[in-house]
């Protein structure tokens, strides 16, 4: 539909934009803060621009209603995989350096600092994240966004904005204050219960729940309740292995000799006076 190329357009034009502000903070950080520009960071965050690329404006998200396979695909991408990567980046930190000075003036306001503190706390962030994903998979609300273009785009909004506020706790990037707390291990334990209790009832279903997918011409010959199966399975075997391997850096990291010094997946790099004294110039020469 053409509306629907005109939006891939500009969801492109959008992503490719932050990536040159990203890459001109990061060179303009690499000669002063080496921990920060290490090119894993920018090679993870522009990893995670181009998942969401992929789930929102690629060839591949025109799919979704056509396999729920695919459908699940973007969801992983927007939830799990590129806030992730996006995180492991350090975005706000190198985004300060290379955006234009006056769109930053934001951070002088206290009441986005408030607001900032209000969404980096872990309940918040949990309790937003599952909201997110049991809400949109229940069967009428999944419909209505698979039948309009304006609450898909809410749908898909949603699911990059919990995907964000989860990963948050966990990684720490700036300008959290980087702090050593076991309680993040369990945090990731109890995240998974939601994804198991949804994709344990699709696996286990004998009967298609979203409707939908009986009218849509299935692709690789798969039926509704195999693609309903398989899209289930999908869900279930990422989100274990990725919070696994989330939780168990976590363990390691505090069980190292540094572990009190040290939390977040990639914020122990950062806790130098430096850092802060350089983005505290950057701010006050706005």
């Amino acid at each position: 539909m053409p509306h629907l190329h005109h939006a891939a357009l500009g969801f492109t034009l959008i992503l490719f934009f932050t990536a040159l502000a990203y890459l001109r903070g990061w060179l303009s950080l690499r000669s002063s803060i080496v921990n920060v520009t290490s090119a894993w960071r920018a090679l993870s965050f522009l990893v995670g621009l181009f998942l969401i690329w992929v789930a929102v404006a690629s060839p591949v998200a025109e799919l979704d209603h056509q396999l729920l396979t695919v459908h699940m695909v973007k969801h992983l991408l927007l939830m799990t995989l590129a806030p992730l990567l996006i995180w492991l980046g350090e975005p706000v930190l190198v985004l300060v350096h290379g955006l234009p000075r006056s769109p930053l003036r934001i951070f002088h306001r206290p009441l986005l600092r408030r607001i900032g503190d209000l969404f980096g706390r872990p309940q918040f962030c949990w309790l937003f994240a599952a909201g997110a994903l049991v809400i949109w998979h229940v069967p009428g609300i999944f419909a209505l966004g698979m039948k309009s273009a304006a609450w898909h785009f809410v749908e898909q909004s949603s699911f990059l904005a919990a995907g964000l506020l989860f990963w948050w706790p966990v990684v720490h990037p700036w300008p959290s204050v980087s702090k050593s707390d076991s309680s993040m291990i369990l945090y990731l334990f109890f995240a998974t219960l939601p994804c198991d209790i949804l994709s344990g009832f699709l696996v286990f279903s004998d009967r298609v729940v979203y409707p939908i997918y009986f009218s849509s011409s299935h692709l690789l010959g798969f039926s509704p309740l195999v693609d309903q199966q398989c899209a289930a399975a999908l869900m279930w075997t990422c989100i274990t292995i990725i919070y696994f391997v989330a939780g168990a850096i976590l363990t390691m990291r505090l069980l190292s000799p540094k572990g009190f010094s040290q939390a977040g997946l990639g914020q122990s790099e950062l806790c130098g006076a430096g850092i802060a004294r350089r983005v505290s110039q950057s701010l006050e020469a706005l």
